[in-house]
């Protein structure tokens, strides 16, 4: 049972930037969702996700991304892409790219270097990422699908160590 939460306290809010928002960024939304659901947390701490194009707006998430999922018991089924918006960086306090290349494409629509700060790599949280960079599993099989959902949970987990304390209530 979660503790009755502090109706002033804002929770902290992450955004996760992939291209079109149908495999990377809707796994890494629902692995971070399940993070803070399962610490508690679920009411100080919302994530979300949104693509740096527009091809796939209003579409659910990549089939195989909603098994590979399902295959490690997270549900995927809600997710509706979306493309980011400027609002995101003054809704987010932290913007979360899945490659360089969506770094960039951020970092080219940050309107001021507070929206520039709140820009990081997912995989830059992992010690023991092998890269930068979270593949994208679009032309590729279940088995990448597989270990792209396994990076962004090991990348997810180091992130959300990094924030709970600051986002824990102090009793």
């Amino acid at each position: 049972m979660e503790p009755m939460s502090d109706p002033r306290v804002e929770p902290f809010r992450v955004v996760f930037v992939c291209t079109g928002n149908i495999c990377r960024s809707p796994m890494a939304e629902v692995v971070f969702r399940s993070l803070a659901s399962s610490t508690g947390l679920s009411a100080r701490v919302v994530s979300s996700s949104a693509g740096t194009g527009d091809w796939h707006v209003g579409e659910r998430a990549d089939e195989r991304t909603i098994d590979a999922l399902a295959r490690h018991g997270y549900d995927g089924e809600r997710h509706r892409a979306r493309q980011f918006a400027p609002a995101d960086f003054t809704q987010n306090d932290l913007v979360v790219a899945l490659d360089r290349s969506h770094e960039r494409i951020l970092r080219g629509w940050a309107r001021s270097e507070t929206d520039a700060d709140k820009i990081a790599l997912l995989l830059s949280f992992d010690p023991a990422a092998p890269s930068l960079d979270v593949p994208d599993p679009y032309y590729a099989g279940p088995r990448l699908f597989d270990q792209v959902l396994g990076m962004i949970e090991s990348a997810s987990r180091a992130l959300f160590r990094q924030l709970e304390p600051a986002i824990r209530p102090h009793v």
